[in-house]
């Protein structure tokens, strides 16, 4: 019922307040005359192929100002007419994304029989908006040597960060998210049309979901000046999509490689400590698209079927063990993982113009994708039973609306969902139930399990959560706008409503419902969990805002006033039985979080010298933080949290001494008391030490929050962003800006443990070993450990480090360097340079509450500044039509950690007496954050491909080249630092786990017509 009532009020929305969050291109200028008076009344026309409805129209202003908004992207003839002037033309008007082309006319006294052609090139400076973009349009993305998936494209953006690194494909349409200027990895939006693709516990980041980027008419980036259609200030994709007109046509494109088409770059990561490379064994990528009329002139379809494809081996091997509950050892076989995966897809656009004035869209996205469904996995430290296979079947549904109701006031709507319905993980094993997965930890040297630190196997043991799950993730976006459009000014009122809903069910693991960790094949820590949960977690934002802008001579202003209210709600969740639940628990409907807040966004841009060839642009706002499920505006505060031993977290590790060598916990584990430490060792039983206190208590939340910062304004995780930058046309067609760019964090939520309040400290040293900076024995910090009489317990209150005094920063600061060309039709060039560091100081929360990091001496880090390079080149040669084209990408390394475990003979002494909770040891990391990056990737591709012409088809047949260089980048390091066993390589300290995949080639088809 609830649903259907939201469901009713988003129509009405819909019908009564029309809108657009999409930004999209326009056309202003001045019209004068032979003395340089300006012209009122001038009628000015855009027409293009571009638009449907063929041309738009605007009068000039008193101030002789016209503009035209609402434009896609495409080439435009703009004329000029006015009673008793001459007409004037200009046609070759290219526009693409936001770009507000300036374009200004001189009318001189004639008749309307006489016509004057203007020549020009198509300006390329951006004198209107301060808003930062790149445009790469659907001919750049079919004549660059890319994977066509979105990850492949935003990797080309200077400025974004990946959490992937993929060469040619190799990696698929997984989930990969992107940000910028040291946002969170959620904050990249990824829409179609300006309607979300993202996932609901993402907070609308990218999900599951693939967009169909080779079939867009253009992709836009916007990587900061966003005004009030957005939410946050993180990089935002949209694709424009391809419609359907009079004219048939369509493109069929392929491509592919056997594993015999790469080449082998392993030799060296071998010899230091690589298990085994990522090598290609098959590849493919069928794609058909077709477009045309239904009814000419009024309705019109384009649809586009995908069906792509890998197959690669994995840097991990199999257990000789797998499968077989009496056996707790990693025996390695020859027979190397697979990773694998397959993505299906198939969509319809339909396209109507209803009345003159009335357009609309319909958009429909079946896809299907599996991954590791061989038995596979993709981790050097995961044993092939110990992974999982992926599933998910995304549905994508849209419907826009867009109406220029006069040539001043402009109307338009959209709804959107993303349903994702029964996806998540399935074991590898059959009879996973009946085995306890085991991650060996492989301290200071081993040679059990294969002598692979941080190696899990056995069974499903894979964050987010132990075990496997199935979830529904659905998210509703809907919108509504309307503008009124003036020669100078520009004004837009809007609504934005999104529905965020996520049910995580049947977290399954092995009966025990325990994992475990062992040390040398030695069980040393266990863990426990509650479940299965059904886990409910629902959010609402809704969001008004007003923007103007207004063009004075050469001065642009723009500001920009949003209201966002988000609301969360947590409906009906249950959790167990299982061995520590007797019987299901049943948590009430919860209400969540209610905030609202204020965000402005102001920006300038000034035409230095009057020839829209100079811009001077300074812009800066306040955006939120993602309304995601592990926030506090979205599902941290949820009571399910308030359980000890759900999801990956369990109840916290706990020490035990395996007496009897049975590999079976033999003391008290019972989850309905609290877990007080038990010696049986008198009578040859185990030792367990002290576990968490609260696990198994069903009454007392574990976790409360400050009454104000749950509800009320102001209450949400923010930053400010300010932007300085200059743009200037060098030569026609080709231009470059230069930019500072600097964000600010703030609304830190601090977590007091009030059941902790004494700690013991430890100035904790470095080990002497050549292998650290300065052969070590240096002074690595101060660590805390909780007195043992407070271990275990947990009574945590949150707030806001703000409302506590309490100073905690994070600040992005940087400068960015882009250029853009493009050279008539065969040479286009776009790339740029990002260079920039983050900085955070949160000392003040750790000595006041040395709980929320003591084992983290590191609370202040200035990052070094890193400058990664991005972009590409396409050109088509003269007369014999062959097509040449390149990416590259120069990024820095991540920074490196040596994780190292300190047994407690080392502690004690420093501590005065031994660790809490009857630890082994403590793992400190012994080199500062930002002290050492690893491996910078220069990865270069290339394509080279012949293009044949006839009847009005264009095909071209081209070899690309991936890893060009047959860089052998370290992409995935082991951490830990440890005294390693000479004859096992992959105990050392920064030995390769992974590593950029080899050079190989691909044959490419693609017909168009």
């Amino acid at each position: 019922m609830r649903v259907a009532f939201r469901a009713a009020i988003v129509l009405a929305l819909l019908v009564l307040v029309p809108g657009s969050v999409r930004a999209q291109a326009s056309i202003a200028g001045v019209v004068k005359d032979a003395s340089g008076a300006v012209l009122p009344g001038v009628t000015v026309e855009a027409a293009s192929p571009a638009l449907i409805e063929k041309a738009r129209s605007a009068l000039t202003d008193a101030t002789g100002q016209y503009r035209i908004e609402d434009l896609r992207p495409g080439t435009y003839a703009i004329t000029f007419r006015l009673s008793g002037f001459s007409v004037v033309e200009r046609p070759g008007i290219e526009l693409t994304g936001a770009f507000a082309a300036k374009v200004d006319a001189e009318l001189r006294v004639g008749t309307l029989a006489e016509t004057i052609t203007v020549t020009g090139e198509t300006p390329v400076v951006d004198v209107v908006n301060a808003r930062k973009q790149s445009t790469i349009p659907n001919d750049a993305v079919a004549a660059i040597p890319t994977a066509r998936l979105y990850h492949s494209i935003a990797a080309l953006v200077p400025g974004i960060t990946m959490t992937t690194q993929d060469v040619g494909g190799i990696a698929g349409p997984t989930t990969v998210t992107f940000s910028s200027r040291g946002g969170p990895g959620n904050e990249g939006r990824l829409t179609v049309d300006g309607m979300s693709l993202g996932a609901s516990l993402n907070g609308t980041g990218v999900s599951y979901t693939v967009a169909d980027v080779g079939n867009a008419a253009e992709i836009v980036f916007t990587t900061g000046g966003q005004m009030g259609e957005a939410e946050v200030a993180g990089p935002a994709m949209n694709l424009v999509p391809r419609q359907g007109g009079n004219r048939l046509s369509g493109t069929f494109f392929a491509n592919g490689a056997p594993g015999e088409f790469q080449q082998s770059n392993s030799a060296e990561a071998i010899a230091a400590g690589l298990t085994a490379p990522q090598e290609l064994l098959k590849i493919w990528d069928v794609n058909g698209a077709l477009g045309g009329p239904i009814s000419k002139d009024r309705l019109w379809y384009f649809s586009a079927l995908r069906y792509q494809g890998n197959r690669k081996t994995a840097p991990s091997f199999f257990n000789a063990n797998a499968d077989d509950p009496t056996q707790w050892t990693y025996v390695k076989t020859t027979r190397q993982a697979i990773d694998d995966g397959t993505w299906k897809s198939v969509n319809v656009r339909l396209t109507l113009q209803a009345t003159p004035r009335n357009k609309f869209n319909v958009f429909w996205d079946e896809q299907s994708l599996c991954t590791s469904c061989k038995g596979s996995t993709n981790d050097a430290t995961i044993a092939p039973e110990a992974h999982y296979n992926n599933h998910a079947r995304p549905r994508v549904q849209q419907v826009t609306w867009a109406s220029p109701w006069t040539n001043k006031l402009l109307f338009e709507a959209g709804w959107g969902a993303n349903i994702i319905d029964n996806y998540g993980t399935r074991p590898n094993i059959e009879n996973y139930s009946q085995l306890i997965p085991v991650t060996e930890l492989c301290q200071q040297g081993c040679a059990a399990n294969g002598g692979i630190p941080g190696l899990r196997y056995r069974s499903t043991a894979t964050a987010p959560f132990v075990g496997a799950y199935e979830a529904d993730s659905k998210v509703w976006t809907w919108r509504a706008s309307a503008a009124h459009v003036s020669g100078a000014r520009s004004f837009k009122v809007g609504y934005l409503g999104t529905q965020i809903v996520n049910h995580f069910a049947d977290v399954q693991m092995s009966d025990a419902w325990m994992s475990y960790s062992f040390n040398n094949g030695v069980p040393f820590q266990f863990t426990q969990f509650i479940g299965p949960a059904m886990q409910n977690t629902h959010v609402t934002v809704h969001a008004l805002y007003a923007q103007e802008q207004w063009t004075f001579k050469r001065v642009t202003l723009q500001g920009a006033l949003r209201w966002d209210h988000t609301s969360g709600l947590f409906p009906e969740q249950t959790i167990g039985p299982n061995p520590f639940v007797p019987a299901q628990i049943v948590v009430p409907e919860t209400n969540g979080t209610q905030y609202d807040d204020l965000t402005p966004r102001v920006s300038i841009v000034y035409d230095l010298f009057g020839n829209a060839r100079t811009a001077l642009k300074f812009n800066f706002g306040k955006y939120l933080a993602a309304a995601d499920g592990s926030s506090i505006t979205g599902g941290l505060t949820n009571p399910l949290n308030n359980y000890v031993g759900t999801n990956s977290t369990g109840s916290g590790a706990r020490t035990w001494t395996d007496a009897n060598a049975n590999f079976v916990v033999d003391c008290s584990v019972n989850g309905v008391t609290p877990n007080t430490a038990v010696d049986n060792r008198a009578s040859g039983g185990d030792f367990c030490g002290q576990g968490n206190l609260n696990f198994g208590n069903f009454v007392a939340p574990t976790t409360r929050y400050d009454p104000a910062i749950l509800t009320g304004w102001s209450k949400r995780p923010y930053d400010w962003n300010f932007g300085w930058q200059v743009q200037q046309q060098l030569l026609p067609r080709l231009s470059v800006e230069i930019g500072y760019f600097r964000r600010i964090f703030g609304n830190f939520a601090v977590t007091d443990n009030l059941d902790q309040g004494i700690f013991g400290t430890a100035d904790l040293t470095a080990p002497v070993d050549p292998r650290l900076p300065d052969g070590g024995g240096y002074a690595v910090g101060t660590i805390y450990n909780v007195d043992p009489s407070q271990s275990g317990r947990t009574n945590n209150l949150v707030n806001l480090s703000d409302n506590l005094g309490i100073t905690q920063k994070q600040h992005w600061n940087g400068v960015e360097v882009n250029f853009t060309a493009r050279i008539r039709q065969s040479l286009t060039l776009q790339g740029g340079t990002s260079t920039g560091r983050t900085s955070t100081d949160s000392c003040e929360v750790r000595a006041k509450f040395p709980e929320t990091a003591p084992t983290n001496p590191y609370c202040k880090v200035d990052n070094p500044f890193l400058t990664q390079a991005r972009g590409f080149a396409s050109y088509v040669v003269p007369k014999i039509d062959v097509a040449l084209s390149t990416t590259f990408q120069s990024i820095p390394g991540n920074n490196l950690s040596a994780n190292y475990a300190y047994p407690n003979a080392v502690i004690a002494p420093l501590l005065g007496r031994p660790l809490s909770g009857n630890a082994q040891n403590i793992t400190v990391n012994l080199i500062g954050t930002g002290t050492m990056q690893g491996d910078r990737t220069n990865q270069i591709d290339v394509r080279a491909g012949k293009v044949f012409r006839f009847a009005g088809y264009r095909t071209q047949f081209s070899v690309d080249v991936y890893n060009l260089l047959n860089s052998a980048r370290v992409g995935t390091y082991q951490q830990s630092f440890i005294i390693p066993d000479p004859a096992l390589l992959t105990q050392k300290w920064l030995a390769p786990q992974a590593i950029l995949p080899a050079r190989f080639f691909k044959l490419t088809a693609q017909i168009d017509f």
